[in-house]
């Protein structure tokens, strides 16, 4: 349980209250990636998890899971013209853990049919843009392809924490109540917006505090947090950090 103590930093009021992520797939098989930026006003809410996000352009698609786990395979497929057939297709991700630049982290060749498939070993926890491109000698820099953005986990021990500190300010300035969203850790800053995952539920809340301090635990989530991925007892989870986005 994480022990509040006087505030340090005050949330900026767009961080201060907890932010969902809006499930973009909504089904297996949806255009586009996930929508990492919350709708102004939003309710935070549980999404479902380990949906499928996809996209196309010009005779090309792409589609895997919308979230996967670090150093589990996360498979990527799609299709190509059949002219491609026996093409080399190179799998690219970029994010902040990248420093935005594209790296090739799988490659496959394209089928008779023009499917290809490939396996990726996710070697850093984030969010990523991800996409295909075909791999040709002198081939200029490719453009105008279809991405999808998917969600690397990292797996934590998570804890909870709430009853006997209600009315009481966190390390971050806010008052914590019975609906507070939010979680608490060590290092990272106030307002720093999380994943969270927890049998295919997920959800994206701000840092409010800090600590766990016991139980070997790296997060600590509110009560109302919890309760919103239906976890109601110390367990693994999966959580990361998203990168900071523009105003």
């Amino acid at each position: 349980m994480t022990r509040l103590v006087p505030a340090l930093t005050t949330v900026a009021s767009a961080c201060a209250v907890a932010l969902s992520l809006p499930a973009s797939a909504g089904a297996s098989g949806s255009t586009g990636g996930a929508a990492m930026g919350p709708a102004p006003g939003s309710t935070p809410t549980a999404q479902p998890a380990n949906l499928t996000v996809s996209a196309s352009a010009d005779g090309m698609t792409i589609a895997a899971p919308e979230s996967g786990v670090l150093r589990n395979p996360l498979e990527v497929t799609g299709s190509l013209p059949a002219s491609d057939a026996g093409q080399t297709v190179e799998i690219e991700m970029s994010g902040a853990r990248t420093g935005w630049i594209w790296q090739t982290v799988a490659q496959t060749q394209v089928r008779g049919d023009g499917s290809y498939l490939a396996s990726w070993e996710p070697s850093r926890a984030g969010q990523f843009t991800v996409r295909a491109v075909v791999a040709q000698p002198g081939a200029t820099a490719a453009t105008g392809l279809p991405t999808i953005t998917v969600i690397v986990y990292r797996r934590a021990v998570a804890t909870l924490y709430g009853p006997g500190f209600y009315g009481d300010r966190t390390a971050c300035g806010k008052v914590l109540r019975r609906k507070t969203l939010g979680v608490a850790n060590r290092t990272l800053p106030c307002g720093t917006l999380v994943a969270l995952k927890y049998r295919g539920r997920m959800m994206v809340v701000p840092v409010i505090d800090r600590g766990p301090y016991a139980n070997g635990a790296s997060w600590d989530l509110t009560m109302a947090t919890g309760k919103a991925l239906a976890m109601d007892t110390t367990a693994t989870i999966g959580a990361v950090a998203l990168p900071r986005q523009s105003s």
